[in-house]
């Protein structure tokens, strides 16, 4: 058997696994934030803006699309409708899809295949010539960026170290509103027919998605697979020595050296985990925890797309806003948005998991019943209920972005990136159905009643995740991901 210090040659083809004893995560979990960190949080963390940029181009140049002389034959609703629904399909089947790649091909692959499939069918969505061939790359922009979402979060909590996890991984989530932030600004510009002609500007649009794509290619080929799923697939050695280059960086930076690792695990390595494995283990093995996450994940689900979904609609039914000044009202609420995991990303690691995530869903919950409840009243105005809705999402940002660190730390290593899969396509899943099919629908009517009935169901349904989160939630902070999830592959003395 191989020690902490010396786990032996990589196994030779035709070779079984070894059983290894290493000291790898407890390694990484006691450095100290350094410059190596700020790389991976660059490399990695910044798909979350391009997925921001996405959805909010594409919503703010739907009604250019439709404009005779776009160079595209296609309906605003169809923009809209059609292309966003598809572009949610894609992101759930890109997400289980590439999801059980990463967990068997391991997170460096597939970080840099799917921001190449990204990269590629952006691109190719700004040379559409018809509204087939919109809607075909739409689906694969969104198969991209599902893939990336299960990559990117199993990579990043595999190599941030557990004192940071959660701050670090909800600002990263949250950080989807500075690409909406950027999105709206961008499209201010590109959708101006004084700069750019109406069948150039918008193509322009995707085309800088592009080069922001390739700006983070670039840095992501200097991030590393991650350590523990290398010395439990055969790679032990390869884990050993990048671990003892990263400490000798962080030493050179730091000018102190690291205290021992003690704490050791021992591992039977293999090639792969089935997904029949990887079922019994979620339903079987964590049931508590499954509940959890799909709770956690509807509960964010329904009340995003009972503010979001029908804002606009809103605004104008409701309260005459010019349809050309909601995208300044979507800058505030975004805004919020990101404010809340930065403010708010610290308590996660210090008060806690538990507290932090069942008070953010409750809370919210409550501040948007509270919200329903005056807009019934006619006590608000377009720029009051904006206010109302800026802080709700303070909270509920921050919540929803603990949900994708929750279903990542909660799991063992074998399972991680498909679980994380799992729940993104459930939550983008019922999010993308139940927006068109009930919120557009209850927000748009012009009748304050149905619109209230959109805030309540959003908000029970987050308040009601906040008590699961209250009951079931894994005390997670500053532990290491294999004491709150042992791996499959760990042998027990």
């Amino acid at each position: 058997m191989a020690t902490a210090g010396h786990v032996g040659p990589d196994r030779p083809a035709g070779r079984p696994l070894a059983t290894v004893t290493t000291a790898v995560p407890a390694r990484l979990d006691r450095l100290p934030w350094s410059r190596w960190h700020w790389m991976i949080v660059i490399g990695l963390g910044t798909v979350w803006i391009l997925d921001g940029l996405e959805v909010t181009v594409v919503g703010n140049i739907a009604s250019r699309l439709a404009q005779h002389g776009s160079g595209l034959a296609i309906t605003s609703s169809e923009v809209t409708g059609v292309a966003a629904a598809l572009y949610v399909a894609g992101a759930c089947f890109g997400a289980l899809f590439f999801g059980w790649l990463t967990d068997r091909h391991g997170r460096k692959k597939l970080f840099l295949i799917t921001l190449a499939v990204y990269l590629a069918s952006t691109a190719l969505t700004a040379v559409s010539f018809q509204s087939w061939w919109f809607f075909a790359f739409r689906f694969l922009t969104g198969f991209g960026i599902g893939g990336e979402y299960a990559a990117i979060n199993s990579a990043i909590d595999e190599l941030i170290p557990a004192t940071y996890r959660g701050r670090v991984d909800l600002i990263i989530n949250g950080s989807f509103w500075l690409g909406a932030i950027g999105g709206s600004l961008l499209s201010v510009l590109m959708l101006n027919t004084a700069i750019f002609p109406v069948d150039v500007g918008w193509r322009l649009t995707f085309a800088l998605g592009v080069v922001l794509g390739l700006v983070i290619l670039l840095v992501r080929r200097n991030v590393p697979e991650s350590p523990r799923w290398m010395f439990i697939h055969g790679q032990g050695a390869e884990a050993e020595a990048l671990v003892s280059a990263i400490e000798e960086g962080v030493e050179q930076q730091t000018g102190r050296r690291l205290p021992p690792a003690t704490v050791e695990i021992t591992i039977r390595q293999r090639e792969s985990t089935g997904f029949l494995t990887v079922a019994r283990t979620v339903f079987r093995s964590y049931p508590r925890r499954t509940v959890l996450g799909l709770a956690l994940f509807i509960g964010q689900a329904f009340l995003y797309n009972a503010i979001t979904f029908g804002f606009g609609a809103i605004l104008t039914t409701y309260f005459n806003t010019p349809s050309g000044h909601t995208g300044y009202y979507f800058l505030v609420i975004a805004v919020g948005n990101f404010l809340g995991p930065l403010l708010l990303g610290r308590l996660f690691d210090t008060l806690g998991r538990r507290p932090m995530i069942s008070g953010t869903y409750i809370l919210s919950g409550l501040l948007l019943f509270g919200t329903a409840w005056l807009f019934g009243g006619g006590h608000l105005s377009a720029l009051t209920l904006t206010a109302c809705w800026a802080v709700v999402l303070f909270f509920a940002s921050a919540g929803a972005s603990s949900a994708y660190l929750t279903v990542s730390e909660i799991f063992p290593m074998e399972t991680r990136a498909m679980a994380i899969a799992f729940f993104y396509a459930v939550g983008t899943a019922a999010g993308g159905i139940s927006g068109p099919l009930l919120f557009s629908d209850l927000t748009s009517t012009g009748h304050v009643g149905d619109t209230v009935l959109a805030f309540r169901i959003g908000a029970a349904l987050m308040t009601l995740a906040g008590i699961v989160a209250a009951l079931l939630a894994v005390r997670a902070e500053r532990r290491s991901l294999e004491e709150i999830a042992t791996p499959l592959s760990a042998q027990v003395p």
